[in-house]
């Protein structure tokens, strides 16, 4: 089980949420539980939950960490610990905003990222160089489905090398191994 000050057992379903923040016991939960905020019955089967490989192969490369739902929630949670969670919320906006079909979405999407990321002084501000937001500024003039590669590229490249280190000695992860490992015994 995770510290008290990191972990929350969800609220029954139908009662009040919890006021304490972010919650890490999804990762132990059944998947289907997890979405609609229930613990997972006893008596209930044939549900998976999250196992230490899984858990443990978070470490084996940043995009493996990026591409599993829970190894995301995770680094969302452990970046909300650092004040930097924005960098994840724009690369995921990026990665949203790539699978953008509809040209009339497409210069609207492209604008409230800008706004919302990479303006200076935008509420959630990405560290980037001012040659790169400067040709992002250029590139939503007249987006496309690539208008934020290199920005994105950079915040991504700055979460690997900083954030993502920082994240596997982390608290929030070791606890959560832990806490997979004590389930198998």
């Amino acid at each position: 089980m995770l510290p008290g000050s990191l972990w929350h057992p969800p609220p029954v379903r139908g009662g009040p949420p919890s006021p304490r923040g972010e919650k890490l016991g999804f990762c132990c939960q059944s998947f289907s539980d997890q979405a609609v905020g229930t613990d997972p019955p006893a008596e209930r089967t044939g549900q998976r939950q999250l196992s230490t490989e899984e858990a443990t192969r978070w470490a084996d490369s940043f995009d493996v960490l990026l591409s599993h739902k829970y190894g995301l929630a995770a680094f969302r949670a452990f970046l909300k610990t650092e004040f930097s969670e924005e960098n994840l919320e724009f690369w995921l906006a990026c990665e949203d905003f790539k699978k953008t079909r509809s040209a009339a979405k497409l210069a609207s999407k492209a604008q409230r990222i800008f706004e919302e990321f990479i303006d200076v002084q935008a509420p959630r501000e990405v560290n980037i160089d001012f040659q790169t937001r400067e040709l992002t500024r250029r590139n939503v003039q007249e987006p496309s489905l690539s208008c934020f590669d290199q920005a994105q590229g950079k915040v991504h490249s700055l979460m690997e090398k900083d954030s993502y280190p920082r994240f596997l000695r982390s608290k929030i992860y070791t606890d959560l191994l832990s806490q997979t490992q004590r389930r198998l015994s």
